[in-house]
């Protein structure tokens, strides 16, 4: 009954003009020191600045069904006294003035500031949470993009679309993006993580699945930053030799460094040790995970089983940004490669930006930032900040209320634990002939 009640209450909010303007969260000095530190700080009164390039780029990420060129005239991104239309040209051209790297700046200094506060808010036992794992986004198939980014090869041939692969380290709990890095479909997730482990601070547990298992990785992670602890799964293949026992499917063990890791980086020990705990779910054939918290009193096994199954919110928080703020289309738009790397770091932004806004709203609520349903709030925002660009500024005050006032009619019901899935085909592939570059 209470998720039918908030189904129909979702039904009724459709005025825009009730929420606040989420472009409140992103300080204008960021975005002026961002544009400064790269080279591309706006000099001169143009019609389309570079600083209101930003936010045509977050605009994109947001607004997936509007021609870019129109965005501008949608979000009020030209000058006052301007005329309401912008030559596609004139943004195409503006786009490339810009480049990448503002954006990426601009994401690196607001993720420094919220996501570790977020983490850090919500700790267990001391630790800040974070995951850190990889994905792939379709891009444009443009023949600059297929060079770049490449894809996957097989009996079938190359891949539809082009590939570009990213790793991000994430606070768990609310799904806000810590550091992210991208490259071509080439670049493995292993090297990709390379440039996060530095962006993990002290005090953290990170959260990782089994294919960073590795003492190249996961040494370095804990030896290079204070208190800074990982937990991941044990292959089938994962061999160790136990030390002692802790208690009841709990040991400690020892593990081997291969010595192509210690080739690579002589720093590294012959040995390391862990915990292992062994456990088994409903219908599941037994695990073992594998931690660098070795004291079994303060950080009781049950816990961190329960904590290792919140690594998947982190495909959850994927799944958010391909499925719901993408749209499902079947790529990015750019189809050059500075663009898709200046598209890529305003989607990441976006989705700061509204996760944010979810976790402040929940802060409020007093429930779990996952307890706030994304698909809600990012129709909310999108609608307000629509309804912002045509509004007169004098109609602000008297008529925004607090976005957060509607979430509390948005509250999604607690998770069910218990659920489990298997892993099953639900849709067929076609058998028709898949299009491939050849075709054109």
């Amino acid at each position: 009954m209470k998720l039918d009640a908030s189904l129909k209450a979702v039904s009724t909010f459709t005025s825009p003009e009730q929420f606040a303007d989420v472009r409140k969260h992103i300080d204008v000095a960021w975005v002026a020191q961002a544009l400064e530190a790269t080279g591309t700080a706006t000099v001169r009164r143009r019609r389309l600045p570079a600083e209101q390039v930003v936010w045509l780029v977050i605009g994109m990420a947001l607004f997936r069904k509007f021609p870019i060129h129109d965005l501008v005239g949608r979000l009020n991104l030209v000058l006052p006294g301007a005329k309401t239309t912008v030559a596609p040209s004139s943004v195409a051209e503006a786009r490339q003035t810009v480049g990448a790297a503002p954006l990426q700046r601009i994401f690196e200094m607001s993720a420094e500031k919220w996501a570790h506060a977020s983490a850090r808010e919500h700790a267990w036992r001391g630790l800040a949470l974070y995951g850190v794992d990889g994905s792939t986004l379709r891009v444009a198939d443009s023949p600059e993009n297929r060079a770049h980014f490449g894809g996957t090869s097989g009996d079938r041939g190359d891949s539809g679309y082009p590939l570009l692969r990213i790793a991000s380290l994430m606070a768990l709990r609310s799904h806000i993006l810590a550091a992210a890095e991208f490259g071509p479909y080439g670049d493995s997730e292993i090297a990709l993580s390379a440039g996060l482990w530095g962006s993990v601070p002290k005090n953290s547990l990170t959260v990782v699945d089994r294919g960073f298992l590795a003492g190249g990785i996961l040494i370095p992670l804990a030896r290079d930053g204070q208190n800074r602890h990982w937990l991941t799964r044990a292959k089938s293949t994962t061999r160790w030799k136990i030390i002692k026992s802790l208690g009841r499917d709990e040991d400690l063990v020892e593990l081997t460094v291969s010595p192509q890791a210690r080739g690579y980086d002589p720093s590294l020990p012959k040995t390391y040790q862990a915990r292992a705990i062994k456990y088994q779910m409903k219908g599941f054939q037994p695990q073992t995970l594998l931690t660098s918290m070795l004291d079994n009193e303060r950080y009781p096994a049950k816990g961190i089983i329960d904590l290792y199954h919140e690594r998947w919110e982190l495909e959850l928080g994927y799944d958010e940004i391909k499925t719901e703020m993408l749209d499902r289309l079947e790529s990015i738009r750019s189809r050059t490669v500075v663009g898709v790397e200046q598209e890529t770091w305003g989607i990441l932004l976006a989705y700061n930006l509204v996760r944010l806004e979810m976790e402040r709203t929940a802060a409020d609520l007093g429930v779990e930032p996952t307890r706030i349903s994304f698909v809600t709030a990012l129709r909310i925002i999108c609608d307000t900040w629509s309804w912002c660009a045509i509004a007169s500024p004098g109609a602000l005050p008297a008529r925004l209320k607090n976005m957060r006032d509607i979430f509390t009619r948005l509250v999604l019901p607690e998770r069910r634990r218990s659920r489990r899935y298997p892993r099953a085909v639900k849709i067929k592939m076609s058998k028709f002939p898949r299009k491939r570059p050849a075709h054109a």
